[in-house]
């Protein structure tokens, strides 16, 4: 089974959000491989600042594969304040006709918009921004994202979300931020520590492809394995 088995991401597209609580970023790294296999570009733009060089050569090498051969198939961006990331996505169309991806990663949405060291009204302003870009992303600015594909790539794009948003205790200007993040989302999961210290990932909704209701309850059990 490859990077979770059966993946969610290995066949989405539009906006799938995975959120979960402290490291959930870090597990972003395992729905990479079997993309990566395929030999399909990623753009991971890093507002965790969690992207780790050591583990992607890991995967490769556990294939007998040389590094590089998963290298040249990402690009990384690395935000490191909430109006870095802002920024970045905003950029997004820019660095997608220079490097045509298939996946677009993002982590730190919207965890770095809750540092309090920022007022309500800029955190805000920036968030919003944000999601705004990636609607336009998408080309359907005022509906669910995902209900349609980019087209400055030429082909559909997914782009996950990897958020640490069930650890976080946001002021309450800034409670809606996750909220409307995952209602503007095609697909919303959950991870969920168990007793054991397994780790259950949970579709909390799904949307259609058209952005009506066409949920189906699914729990995938997951190990942390990367075959492929």
């Amino acid at each position: 089974a490859a990077t979770f088995g059966g993946s969610p991401m290995a066949c989405a597209c539009g906006l799938a959000v995975f959120y979960g609580g402290a490291g959930t970023p870090q597990l972003s790294h395992y729905f990479l491989p079997r993309l990566l296999l395929r030999h399909q570009r990623i753009l991971f733009v890093d507002g965790a600042n969690c992207f780790s060089p050591l583990r992607i050569a890991r995967f490769a090498y556990e294939r007998q594969l040389p590094p590089g051969k998963f290298y040249e198939c990402i690009r990384v961006a690395r935000a490191f304040t909430c109006f870095q990331l802002a920024e970045l996505i905003a950029r997004l169309p820019g660095a997608l006709r220079r490097f045509p991806a298939h996946a677009v990663v993002i982590t730190g949405l919207p965890d770095l918009f809750y540092d309090e060291d920022i007022s309500d009204f800029e955190a805000g302003d920036a968030y919003y921004k944000a999601l705004d870009a990636l609607a336009r992303l998408t080309g359907h600015p005022s509906t669910p994202l995902g209900t349609g594909g980019p087209r400055v790539t030429g082909h559909r794009l997914s782009i996950a979300v990897f958020s640490e948003a069930a650890r976080f205790e946001p002021q309450p200007a800034r409670r809606r931020f996750f909220r409307e993040l995952t209602r503007r989302a095609q697909q919303v999961w959950r991870f969920s520590l168990q007793e054991d210290n397994s780790l259950n990932l949970i579709c909390e909704r799904s949307r259609d492809s058209f952005g009506g209701a066409g949920f189906q309850p699914r729990r995938l059990n997951l190990c942390l394995t990367t075959g492929g």
